[in-house]
């Protein structure tokens, strides 16, 4: 089974590709972009390609860093998605946001396979539990007891998991979300963010993951 891996920039795809000793060739790493339409859009580009040369992806991983909620996604720790969902798709009314779903247009969530989430947690130490796709991210407090009260179950918080989520559902490709916390979700405070050490979390993070990727089939769900 070939698996993708989308990251949104050369640093988090450097930090993946890393967990490899040396090249593995069901496996690529692919830095798309920031942001859940760039990342849809190259990761929508990628699965086309490799379905047109007759080696399709059997799996798609949204790799990288982002921020956790506390105290549940501690920074430096590792976070596994058992639901992906865009958490700013909808629209602001009086009485709250209301999700695009509520509006009649399409939906907000994507679920990975919970036997690969399961595994996937099993292997490394990480919690499971939502991720959610912001495309403006969180910056004050009042923001983040917004989101925790509409996402209980959420984690953490990126820009591209959704997107990349969309691109692999379109392809009927199973898609798998983990993220290593590199700063709190709330106030903006660039004095707190652990980006280095995020960034080996998730080195260490697909270490060891990398045997449950290569030995799950999708009837295991």
């Amino acid at each position: 089974m070939r698996i993708l891996v989308a990251t949104a920039v050369p640093v988090e795809r450097d930090a993946v590709a890393r967990a490899f000793a040396g090249p593995v060739p069901d496996v690529d790493v692919l830095a798309v972009g920031v942001g859940p339409a760039l990342a849809a859009a190259r990761t929508a580009t990628a699965l086309t390609r490799a379905a047109l040369t007759d080696a399709p992806y059997g799996l798609v991983v949204s790799a990288g860093i982002g921020g956790g909620f506390l105290p549940h996604a501690p920074v430096g720790s590792l976070v596994v998605a058992d639901e992906i969902t865009a958490a700013d798709l909808g629209a602001e009314t009086a009485d709250g946001f209301v999700p695009v779903t509520e509006l009649g247009f399409g939906a907000v969530t994507h679920r990975p396979p919970a036997a690969l989430v399961r595994a996937a947690a099993a292997a490394t130490g990480a919690r499971a539990g939502a991720v959610l796709t912001v495309s403006t991210v969180t910056g004050t407090a009042a923001r983040a007891s917004a989101l925790r009260e509409r996402h209980p179950t959420a984690l953490a918080e990126a820009m591209e998991g959704f997107g990349v989520a969309e691109a692999a559902g379109a392809h009927g490709v199973p898609v798998l979300e983990i993220r290593a916390v590199s700063n709190p979700v709330g106030p903006r405070d660039r004095s707190a963010w652990r980006i280095g050490d995020a960034l080996a979390a998730l080195t260490e993070g697909f270490g060891k993951l990398t045997p449950v990727l290569e030995s799950w089939e999708h009837h295991d769900d």
